[in-house]
This record gives structure tokens, sequence and C-alpha cells, in this order.
């Protein structure tokens, strides 16, 4: 960053009221109606009437042809401020910045963000179908749609570059599925053994079938405010320290083996005045556990081919040495679409908030929650970070 280009900090903005309207398999009803199930959530969470919501930041895949302006009206709000964040798994990390924008330029006072989708029996196709041009044209007419094959390539790639093993993604996989066990919102409910990882069927070697999350429908959401209102209201909240996004940070790597996050960790944790050994909790967007392995490295916590033996040296489960993904992750708590990128944030809040309950971290105080998406076939072009602290701070 050239000099006298820093960012203004937060200062005084907080987020809070994280909910989650609990995730279904399959569903009969539209995008349209999870999202207004996770306005209504806040509404009761919050005691704020949806009418004092004066901004909204919407993601979603599944709710064409409407966009956020269009739901105004269905959702009965009457927003001074509106977004609409068509960005995947980066989605929660970017409306939250915004929206933090927003409410410190007071362009707003309260402003929801929610994101969430639907899964019918044939919308996860068409949704891979029409994801992107890239996909329309380079990748679905080949047989290829959708990210198990880019996957695919990108772990086989990172395997191959770093020595990193199936057994070390599963150990991941395992571990969280563990601590899905205790969230009640979570889809797996059964125990997963590094066993039954590794002889699972293959779906597009390396990826197997335990390293696919399962496309489901349901919501997340979360207000961002002014620390002044939310104690005025009586809520928990939490400060936002930092944050950071970058999109197709590294276009000269043929395959991807790095993310965005690389180019900016330096700010995020400057900004928020921690390091990565004061992170108590950290949720890393999980859409394949390579990806989680890489932000290992990407986000601070070791050095760039040094993620492989960093798992090998932790355990990631709630009481854990490294607190890791504490709601199950998208991996063992299913991927609401657009949802997986709030899921991750919705969790933070409630660890540094310490109203996690079963998945409480103990003295969880500061939190790290990632985002990552939008992928084309060779890489993902998205990738955000935000740094949340507990209101002692």
């Amino acid at each position: 960053m050239a000099a006298g280009t820093a960012r203004k900090s937060y200062d005084g903005i907080v987020a809070a009221v994280p909910v989650t309207v609990p995730y279904e398999r399959f569903s009969i009803h539209p995008a349209q109606w999870w999202l207004g199930r996770a306005l209504r959530a806040l509404v009761d969470a919050s005691g704020i009437s949806h009418r004092d919501f004066d901004g909204f930041a919407m993601a979603s895949f599944s709710t064409a042809p409407d966009t956020a302006i269009g739901l105004t009206q269905h959702f009965g709000l009457s927003p001074r401020w509106l977004d609409h964040v068509p960005m995947g798994g980066v989605a929660g990390v970017i409306s939250l910045r915004r929206a933090a924008r927003a409410v410190q330029a007071g362009d707003a006072d309260i402003v929801a963000c929610v994101g969430g989708d639907t899964n019918h029996v044939d919308s996860f196709r068409k949704t891979q179908a029409n994801f992107s041009r890239f996909a329309q044209d380079a990748s679905y007419p080949y047989g290829a749609g959708g990210a198990n094959a880019s996957f695919a390539l990108i772990a086989r790639n990172y395997m191959n570059c770093f020595g990193a093993r199936r057994e070390d993604f599963g150990k991941l996989c395992v571990a969280q599925r563990e601590n899905a066990l205790k969230n009640p919102n979570a889809l797996m409910k059964k125990p997963l053994t590094l066993d039954q990882y590794m002889t699972a069927r293959a779906i597009a070697d390396p990826i197997h079938l335990f390293d696919c999350v399962m496309p489901c429908a349901g919501a997340e959401a979360f207000l961002v405010m002014r620390e002044e209102t939310a104690k005025s209201l009586g809520l928990a909240y939490a400060h936002i320290l930092s944050t950071i996004e970058r999109h197709h940070a590294f276009a000269d790597d043929d395959v991807q083996y790095r993310g965005g996050w690389v180019r900016d960790i330096e700010e995020l944790y400057a900004m928020a005045g921690v390091t990565p050994d004061m992170i108590d909790v950290l949720q890393t967007y999980d859409d394949y556990p390579v990806i989680s392995m890489m932000q290992f490295e990407d986000l601070g916590f070791c050095r760039k081919g040094e993620g492989p033996d960093f798992v090998r040296s932790h355990t990631f489960e709630i009481e854990g040495s490294f607190p890791h993904n504490t709601s199950g992750g998208q991996l063992s708590v299913g991927q609401a679409g657009a949802a997986g990128g709030h899921l991750g944030i919705v969790e933070a809040l409630r660890q540094v908030m310490g109203t996690a309950g079963p998945t409480q971290v103990i003295g969880a105080h500061i939190g790290l929650a990632s985002g990552f998406g939008m992928i084309n076939y060779d890489r993902g072009l998205a990738s955000g970070a935000v740094i949340l602290a507990g209101s002692k701070t």
C-alpha cells in the first residue's frame, strides 16, 4: 500500500444479532422465503422492527428474476442504503465491509446483512450451469459442471507442490464433523472417521465424497450498526477490528495455490492491532478442505507450503489446540448457497460474544472469519477476511 493511503478504522461500528435459519436438504420454498425468514429472525432476536432496518445487503444465487431492490417491496422494507452482493463465498465479508462504511458515513443506521438460498431437486444443477459465462462456455458443456473438477485440479496441484496427503485433508473433515455434532443446526448428524473419509467414493480424484459440501436450503444473517445504537438497545455485539478483500489476485499463477489474502494480510492484522497468535478461533471458508489448508498459510498461521505440517501438528476440534470451523463449517453443516459466505461470520460473532452455546470455545475473544469464492476453472477469484472482537475490547 502506498504511503498516505491507510484506510480509516471501523471504530464505533459493530456487528450484532447473528442468526441462522436452520438448513434443510431440499425445500419447496423459494430463496425469497428463506431470506424473509432470516429477516424475521433478526427482528425477533433484536426487538427492532424491520421498518427500522434502513440498510439491506442481500446475497443469493437463486432469487432471479428478483434482485435486492425487488425484495424491498416483498419484505416491506424502505431502506435508504441497498446492496446486492452476487459474490458467493466472499459475499458475507463484502456485505459487512460495505455496511460498516455506510453506517460510519451516516448513510444508514442499522443494516441487515442477509445471505440465503433454496435448494430444489434440480436447482443446484441449474445454478452450476449458469454460474458464470466461463462455466457456460468452457466447463459445463464438457461435463465438468460445478466446482468438483476445478477443486480436484487445485487440490492435486497443491498436493504435488507441498506434499499434502488425503489424510491431512481428512483430519480437517473429521474434526469439523466432531464440531458439527454439537451444533443443532448442522445437517450432518453422524460421526465421521478417518477410515470412512479415506474409503469414500471418488468424485473427481483426489476429491472424494467427504471433501465436498452438501447443497441445501437455508439462511444466515447479522446486523451492522453503531456501538451506541447496540448499547441503547441492550444488544450484545462484536467490534469490527479490520477487514480485507481482494479479487483476481495472482493472474500469473498457472493453477491457484494461494489466495488474495496474501496481498493484504499485513494490513488485516495491523489495522486490528493483533497478531495471528492472538486469534482465539478461526472460521475459514471451507467448500473443500484444501482451501482451508491454503488459508492457514495465507492468513499467517504458518508459511506457504507448511499447511500440511500445520495440520499434522494441531487439533481442530472445539477443545483442540487450534479451534477451527467450530460450527462444523460448510463441510458438515451444509452449504446453503450464498449463506455459506455468511456462516463463518455468524459463528465468529457468536464465539467472541460468548453466545455460541454448545460450540463455544472457552475464552474466545478475538475471531477471524474468511470468505472465498467465484470459482473459474483453475482458481477462485474472490477472497476476504474480517477480524472481530468481543465487546470487552
